[in-house]
């Protein structure tokens, strides 16, 4: 009798520590994972805003003449590059949103004529 009460209190004793380690570990995982997704996403707006407001700081330093003009021309160049980068890559990411809405659409349009078709052959039947 006590070496059944042993048994089962280890294999519950291990079970909790298996459910104790799950629970500690799991959100390590996950957590990496949407940090990176929602870290792109900020980091992209973020950098944005930063490279809009050094090009409008580049050009008031240039209108101070504290910068010569070829190395105005350069660096508008460049910053510019960088936010049309950024703007197609946001722009690429809602017309993958659209196309997702647009799916889900005609998927319930098709689930709605499925439910329809199996209502009148239910009817039918009776």
């Amino acid at each position: 009798m006590m070496q059944e009460i042993s048994i089962v209190s280890m294999i519950f004793t291990a079970a909790l520590v298996l459910i104790c380690l799950f629970l500690v570990l799991a959100p390590f995982f996950s957590l990496n994972s949407y940090l990176s997704f929602a870290n792109k996403g900020q980091d992209s707006a973020t950098n944005k805003e930063v490279l809009l407001s050094t090009l409008n700081e580049l050009e008031f330093e240039y209108k101070m003449d504290k910068i010569s003009h070829a190395d105005y021309k350069n660096l508008k160049k460049q910053y510019e590059a960088q936010v049309v980068s950024i703007m197609k890559d946001e722009e690429e990411q809602m017309t993958s949103q659209t196309v997702d809405k647009d799916l889900m659409a005609e998927i319930e349009r098709e689930i709605e004529a499925s439910m329809k078709s199996y209502q009148n052959k239910k009817g039918e039947g009776k």
